[in-house]
């Protein structure tokens, strides 16, 4: 069954995570246009860019565990760029912030990130986040040799924990999304750890993420 699903799949799947990615952008900038994001568009805005480079990042995580199921090794591709992708709407989600919310006023951005700890939270997960997007070419993987960039790449599950607790800290009630979200990124990591190959089972080690 997985051997008849494996051709179509494969050649759809960019376009689909294309439109995934893509389409959810374009229906917030019209959103925005057309006054439909209700009394605080910004704020609507932040909170639907962090939650789509959540979204993004959990996909991504989830592909290595798709992977072992189904032996199909080519979708490290697609785990690159379901990483990447979530490195870019977090920088929108940080734009949002910079931009919209804040006006460029540094002062009062450092003095937010100083304080407010969820904003803290929140910018040390998209640091951690740069040296991953840096590295995730083919290039970059053999520079640094797969055990190192291994090593580097599992800043992922840092950066995970600080997306959920950035989450978790910014609600000031009805925490159940920000809860649902720690959970479902639990589960990816159980996965990953308790499928992990070992020995002679796996040829050679599948990178965290992209």
């Amino acid at each position: 069954m997985l051997a008849r699903a494996e051709a179509p799949v494969r050649r759809l799947i960019r376009p689909a995570l294309w439109l995934l990615v893509v389409a959810p952008a374009l229906v917030l900038v019209a959103q925005l246009l057309l006054d439909q994001l209700g009394a605080e568009p910004i704020e609507e805005l932040e909170h639907a860019s962090g939650e789509w480079a959540l979204r993004l990042l959990a996909a991504s995580l989830a592909v290595t565990p798709l992977m072992r199921f189904t032996g199909w090794g080519w979708l490290v591709v697609q785990r690159r760029f379901l990483g990447l992708a979530t490195f870019f709407w977090a920088l929108g989600h940080l734009s949002v912030y910079i931009v919209l919310d804040q006006f460029f006023d540094w002062s009062a951005i450092g003095e937010d990130i100083l304080k407010r700890l969820y904003i803290t939270v929140g910018m040390l997960g998209f640091v951690l986040m740069i040296p991953l997007a840096l590295t995730s070419t083919k290039a970059a993987i053999r520079r640094l040799g797969g055990k190192r960039w291994n090593r580097l790449h599992r800043l992922v599950y840092v950066t995970a924990v600080a997306g959920c607790v950035h989450f978790l800290w910014a609600v000031k009630k009805d925490r159940e999304e920000p809860i649902l979200y720690a959970a479902v990124f639990v589960v990816l990591f159980v996965l990953r750890v308790a499928h992990r190959p070992s020995g002679s089972r796996s040829p050679r080690p599948v990178p965290p993420t992209a």
